[in-house]
């Protein structure tokens, strides 16, 4: 077998996996959930962790028998047909435009937390961070690899230091009552933080590769999955363990560094928090404008590359609708018409319908025990999404127009085709 200077090693593609796995999202999550179920949010960790056990398996599976270079929208097309992988990418497009107010307002968060400001602070820090990050995106800034890995391990590397070194101070007190707030409030948890299990369907295109994606690619899943879920857990732990009753706050990583380091530990975690937000906002804008390129390019019925001016174009489009966007979320969560909580649901619900999607299209294209493995994860995915609320709407609605719009645009060129036809043989 030839291999090339773009092929991946099994390590190189592990901590691509972490990396599509891991991001800021960590930073505010563990608090939501702790906010909304008490010491028994650990349960909404551990079935998610199970989940996303499933969905790896899944995607592992999909990648070694279908293997789309497109990801999602390729695996849900080979499946369910083009509509559904149309509404898939679509949805996935959504979820990085309505996703990326969300990273930045965890950056704000910390900021705030830091000059020890309120809410408002943290919205308008929110928003600065959101103009620069697209200043960025216009001036052609592109978050490499290697960068991406040095963030990853620079994350990795806080929570090591904030769980080892707050773990003296937990007590066995904070956990009691366990389910303050009924076990229904699990439930309610689990729907926001699955936007920490996010990422597979990211790292789906890594699978063409892989030198021999059948041996490497249940190692590489397996590696990545065994290290979110532990620092998952343990920084879900250290939150309720060590923070008791400021469990529930949107800043959970500083106040644990606080315990770990002393009052530095607030500087340090905002400065890694802004560091983490600015690159792994960067990182998925240039994911959003290659999957609006690829859509554009399908729309027209081509895939060859755009033009630079075309590409420059659809960039500016894509920070134009952000700007919009994020200016709308951000003045609703500001106001407080939006809570935190139901501000990440928006792009989290935009998600599950991505992997609803993929793990519907593996039940038709997959046998034994991995088909099982799909269907129990798209009843898990179909619950999640019913508690997500007003956000399930919103996402279906997105994933309906995108799937009308491909109905369309195929009865144009079937319509096209046979005038063609006819213009043929009129000819003859």
């Amino acid at each position: 077998m030839t291999s090339n200077r773009n092929d991946l090693s099994t390590m190189g593609a592990t901590a691509l996996y972490v990396g599509a796995l891991l991001g800021p999202s960590l930073l505010l999550l563990p608090g939501l959930a702790a906010r909304a179920a008490g010491p028994a949010s650990l349960l909404a960790w551990a079935g998610l962790l199970v989940l996303s056990g499933l969905i790896a398996v899944v995607f592992s599976r999909l990648g070694t028998t279908v293997g789309s270079t497109s990801g999602v929208a390729g695996y849900a097309a080979a499946g369910l047909g083009s509509r559904a992988g149309r509404a898939a990418a679509w949805c996935f497009l959504g979820g990085v435009v309505t996703g990326a107010p969300v990273v930045c307002l965890i950056g704000g968060a910390y900021v705030a937390e830091l000059l020890r400001a309120g809410d408002r602070t943290a919205f308008v820090a929110a928003g600065a961070l959101l103009a620069l990050v697209l200043a960025m995106r216009l001036a052609g800034a592109r978050t490499g690899v290697r960068v991406q890995l040095a963030l990853v391990g620079l994350l990795v590397a806080l929570v090591v230091l904030a769980v080892g070194g707050a773990a003296p101070s937990a007590r066995a007190a904070y956990w009691h009552p366990f389910a303050p707030h009924g076990w229904g409030a699990i439930a309610r948890a689990a729907s926001p933080l699955m936007l920490a299990f996010v990422g597979w369907e990211a790292a789906a295109p890594l699978t063409a590769r892989l030198r021999d994606p059948r041996r490497q690619l249940p190692r590489v899943v397996g590696a990545a999955f065994a290290v979110t879920a532990v620092l998952y857990l343990a920084l879900a732990a250290a939150t309720v363990g060590v923070l008791g009753p400021r469990a529930g706050s949107s800043v959970p990583l500083a106040g644990l560094l606080e315990v770990a380091v002393g009052g530095s530990g607030r500087a340090i975690a905002a400065a890694g928090a802004v560091v983490l937000t600015l690159a792994a906002t960067n990182a998925y804008l240039t994911g959003a404008t290659a999957m609006a390129s690829a859509l554009a390019g399908t729309k027209r019925g081509r895939t060859g590359a755009t033009s630079g001016g075309t590409g420059r174009g659809r960039t500016a489009g894509l920070v134009a609708a952000i700007a919009a966007t994020g200016g709308l979320l951000l003045g609703l969560a500001g106001s407080g018409l939006v809570g935190t909580a139901q501000f990440v649901a928006v792009p989290t619900a935009l998600f599950l319908v991505v992997y609803l999607g993929c793990m519907a299209a593996a039940v038709r294209v997959l046998s034994g025990p991995v088909r099982v493995a799909a269907a129990v994860a798209c009843v898990a995915v179909v619950q999640l999404l019913l508690f997500s609320g007003w956000a399930a709407l919103l996402a279906a609605a997105v994933a309906v127009t995108a799937a009308a719009s491909e109905g369309a645009r195929r009865s144009v060129l079937q319509q096209r085709r046979r005038d063609g036809g006819r213009v043929m043989g009129d000819g003859a």
